[in-house]
């Protein structure tokens, strides 16, 4: 996300009282909570979560902007990846894309167009599925289907396996995670506590769980004192449960993050990656306006990796964002802005700039495009992953 990042205190949006008053209640009732439960709170709280509301989200008018908001230039080199794959399984007779995390439905539908101005037997056989933590998203992504005339596409999600791409784009940077740091040679929790007056504050304490400490020493890691850190546990199990929905095909993972060698450099990163979103600013406050801010940390890469190793899927690249819409020669895409029958210098300029952005390793292009594979064929190289 390329946004600046401003002083906590020059913002003026206010915490959700009910939702403040809940964690509130709780730190009272239980003492500290580990940052992963106050993340899962503030964020995917079922009546008050950031994520459950009606409010836009990512998109021009929300607190965020992604790649597939920003541009269809996105979903339409995505497109390309798509009907590859569908090649690469022997063009099934039904496609599945799962999305998670499908926002605005934005991806979707440059997805599906991108589809169709590239001719792809795959959109004739294309199946769309989404999941999100809000089933209003849902309702949002099939009307906006609907409007496009691309109604059929959209399906339920189910538990059943598929075959096909599970994509999720932007997602696990949210998923909630620990903070720790690192005191005299030993691992310390930063739990989230009230003070005297009420407000929220960072309070040290042992780890919750013996895996915070676990997972540092499976990846080699050892923090310098005072070095602060994140810790997602979560995403074991949210990698473990994408690949069990996926019975021949790929799953593609595109989000900020690094190796855990370089997440957790001292020297880059001794302060952490937490940072929350407001309005198209990024702060360093998580306490304020809880329920009315998203709170990311950049993903550890490694543990996604070893994740989906131990759920069974093939490793089939690491890479930054900008090499992978590169290698889907979104370049050309672009060209198509300027020369099509529909095309404006307007227009053109517009894709131009967001594709800037997206390849951009100051910006989006430094995103990491992790994907893996069941049921590929020994040796095929899916287009945007690398050579053929």
């Amino acid at each position: 996300m390329d946004l600046r990042r401003i002083p906590a205190a020059d913002l003026d949006v206010a915490s959700d009282p009910v939702l403040l008053a809940a964690i509130r209640d709780e730190i009272a009732r239980d003492g500290p909570i580990s940052f992963a439960r106050f993340m899962e709170i503030a964020l995917y709280d079922a009546e008050r979560g950031y994520y459950r509301g009606a409010d836009a989200r990512p998109g021009r008018g929300g607190d965020f902007l992604t790649a597939p908001e920003a541009h269809p230039i996105f979903g339409r080199a995505i497109a390309r990846f798509v009907d590859d794959l569908w090649r690469a399984l022997d063009q099934p007779a039904r496609f599945v894309v799962r999305e998670h995390g499908a926002g605005t439905g934005a991806l979707a539908e440059a997805l599906i167009d991108g589809l169709d101005s590239e001719g792809s037997g795959a959109l004739d056989v294309l199946r769309y599925r989404v999941v999100e933590v809000e089933p209003a998203r849902v309702a949002a992504v099939r009307t906006r289907l609907e409007l496009a005339g691309r109604a059929g596409i959209l399906e339920p999600d189910g538990d059943d396996p598929i075959v096909g791409l599970v994509l999720a784009n932007e997602v696990l940077d949210a998923l909630p995670t620990h903070r720790v740091v690192a005191r005299a040679g030993g691992l310390r929790e930063i739990l989230v506590g009230v003070d005297g007056d009420g407000r929220l504050v960072d309070v040290e304490a042992p780890p919750t769980t013996p895996r915070l400490a676990a997972r540092l020493a499976d990846e080699g890691i050892v923090l310098a004192d005072g070095q602060r850190a994140e810790i997602c546990l979560a995403v074991d199990g949210w990698v473990a449960q994408a690949a069990a929905g996926l019975r021949r095909g790929a799953l593609v993972l595109i989000d900020y993050g690094h190796p855990a060698v370089e997440l957790y450099d001292p020297d880059r990163r001794g302060a952490g990656t937490l940072a929350a979103y407001l309005r198209h600013q990024v702060h360093e406050d998580p306490y304020r306006a809880v329920g009315r801010q998203d709170l990311t940390a950049h993903i550890d890469v490694t543990a996604v990796e070893r994740a989906a190793a131990a759920s069974g899927l093939d490793h089939l690249a690491t890479m930054p964002q900008a090499a992978f819409l590169d290698g889907l020669r979104a370049g050309e895409i672009l060209v198509s802005y300027q020369t099509g029958p529909t095309a404006t210098l307007q227009a053109y300029l517009e894709a131009r700039a967001a594709l800037v952005r997206m390849i951009d390793p100051a910006a989006m292009g430094r995103f990491r495009v992790i994907a893996f594979g069941r049921g590929l064929p020994a040796g095929r190289r899916l287009r945007g992953l690398g050579p053929a």
